[in-house]
């Protein structure tokens, strides 16, 4: 059963949801998968994206996501000028990927600490994305649900110990999937979850040992 916004599409700002409301969503993924607001910005275009991307505003609908603007933003179109009053600088390119969705974009973002995080994304209709990589590893996971993003080391118990934090908090977990580099190394564990996320299961998910770090994407306002 489709939900009735993938029929009406998002309240936004824009011509295409795809290229607009679907590229602020990427932006804003970019900026709380780096934890912090940006400061450099090389964004990557392929496809579509590429291709029509600057007529449908996509270039701006990017940097506006990154600034934390989401799609009914009525600065969207002026977001160019909004980035350098607020130190942001950017810079747009095409990008060789094989095999990607039409509407993708690669977003190398760095913050003021010196933080940097890498994200390819896709704007996949109806204002809908989906992120496939996240420096470097290959993920699957949109932003329609609270996500939790788990680094941590691959120990036995350690992902029992994260769901216990998550369960004794009363959070349900939707979807859970992990990815990791090799036996005994660190692990990417990705859930996505019913219900915000406390802060205080937050900082009790930090103080897991063995945990790297947190990141905690909340999905915006049904």
């Amino acid at each position: 059963m489709l939900d009735i916004f993938e029929i009406l599409g998002p309240i936004m700002v824009g011509p295409s949801s795809s290229h607009t409301a679907g590229a602020v969503r990427i932006g804003r993924m970019a900026r709380t998968l780096l934890g912090e607001p940006p400061v450099k910005a090389d964004i990557g275009l392929y496809g579509s994206f590429a291709e029509t991307g600057r007529g449908h505003g996509t270039d701006r609908a990017l940097v506006a996501g990154l600034l934390g603007m989401k799609p009914d933003d009525l600065r969207i179109p002026e977001s160019f000028s909004v980035a350098k009053e607020q130190g942001l600088s950017f810079v747009f390119h095409p990008a060789e990927l094989r095999e990607a969705h039409p509407n993708t974009a690669v977003l190398t973002v760095e913050g003021a600490s010196g933080k940097k995080t890498k994200v390819q994304a896709a704007s996949i209709g109806g204002g809908r994305i989906r992120v496939d990589q996240l420096d470097g590893v290959a993920v699957d996971f949109t932003g329609i649900f609270n996500t939790l993003i788990v680094r941590h080391m691959d120990v036995p118990g350690e992902l029992a110990t994260l769901t216990k934090v998550l369960s004794d908090g009363g959070i349900n977990i939707a979807n859970m999937s992990l990815v990791r580099d090799r036996r005994g190394g660190s692990v990417m564990t990705i859930f996505e979850i019913d219900q915000p996320v406390p802060a205080a299961e937050l900082e009790q998910l930090k103080a897991v040992p063995q945990v790297l770090g947190v990141i905690y994407y909340e999905k915006e306002d049904d």
